[in-house]
């Protein structure tokens, strides 16, 4: 028996909403072939028919976001017709904000997409995170939110700029052994440093697949065991002389590791100064 299947995602915007709740559903079932279907930007009856034209073809499951009532209701018509599946993602959220609130909706597509102060904040962050990344712009690193700090490909740029989309001013510096740390990192007093480390199996193992990569073959200290072991032996003892929270990011997705940064910020925050 064949575990293939047909979702169809249907949204009138840009269809990120839809694709991170699905991504997220979808990562709770294992060993399933999953054919997507993704439709954006979906207004009008015209656009609609091409929808249910693919249904007809690939019947399954429906996962949709618009916001037009007509609109919606005639998706909801035609997958009735064909005895499949649909459900309205935004639905059942929006219902609850409208009766806490005591007021009614927009209806307006991509609303979540306009320019505010929010979105001004997340570019600023980005290019504040691109102008600090591994160790640079230190002159002015006491403006970042947040400093990551670790050993080598430790994740600490992923990790940056995905908090950096998330608006938060992020920049980071590697640790180099036998290289002390720069005085501006320590004279620092805004900022939230977080020490990232890998257990050593893992970090190799990330190192010699960067090597390869590059079409390096030499062996050298930056892959041996024993030496990875020392290193990150040194920068855990360094992380706990600075007194900076750690993360071990061993087996965390990016995703993971900026959650738990945003984490610590938080609490951060909530500490009496």
């Amino acid at each position: 028996m064949s575990n293939s299947f047909h979702i169809h995602l249907v949204s009138d915007s840009t269809g990120e909403t839809l694709n991170a709740v699905i991504k997220a559903v979808l990562a709770q079932f294992e060993g399933v072939d999953v054919v997507e279907h993704s439709y954006i930007l979906v207004r009008n009856s015209r656009q609609l028919d091409r929808v249910v034209d693919h249904l007809k073809t690939d019947p399954g499951l429906v996962f949709f976001t618009i916001v037009s009532e007509e609109l919606r209701e005639e998706l909801v018509a035609h997958c009735g017709r064909m005895s499949i599946p649909c459900l309205d993602v935004l639905q059942s959220p929006i219902g609850m904000m409208r009766q806490f609130l005591g007021t009614a909706e927009t209806h307006r597509p991509g609303a979540q997409h306009d320019v505010d102060q929010r979105y001004l904040q997340r570019i600023e962050a980005l290019n504040y995170t691109i102008q600090h990344d591994d160790g640079q712009g230190l002159d002015t690193i006491d403006n970042a939110e947040v400093v990551l700090v670790g050993a080598s490909r430790t994740s600490k740029t992923p990790t940056c700029v995905y908090l950096s989309i998330r608006g938060v001013r992020a920049a980071n510096v590697p640790l180099v052994p036998g290289i002390p740390l720069p005085p501006q990192l320590l004279a620092a007093k805004k900022p939230l440093v977080v020490g990232l480390w890998v257990s050593p199996d893992r970090l190799v193992q990330v190192r010699r697949n960067r090597l390869t990569t590059i079409g390096e073959q030499r062996a050298t200290d930056y892959v041996d065991l024993e030496a990875v072991r020392a290193e990150i032996a040194q920068t855990r003892k360094l992380f706990e002389l600075q007194d900076w929270p750690t993360l071990d990011v061993s087996r965390r997705s990016v995703e993971e590791t900026a959650a738990a940064v945003i984490n610590l910020l938080a609490e951060r925050k909530e500490r009496p100064a």
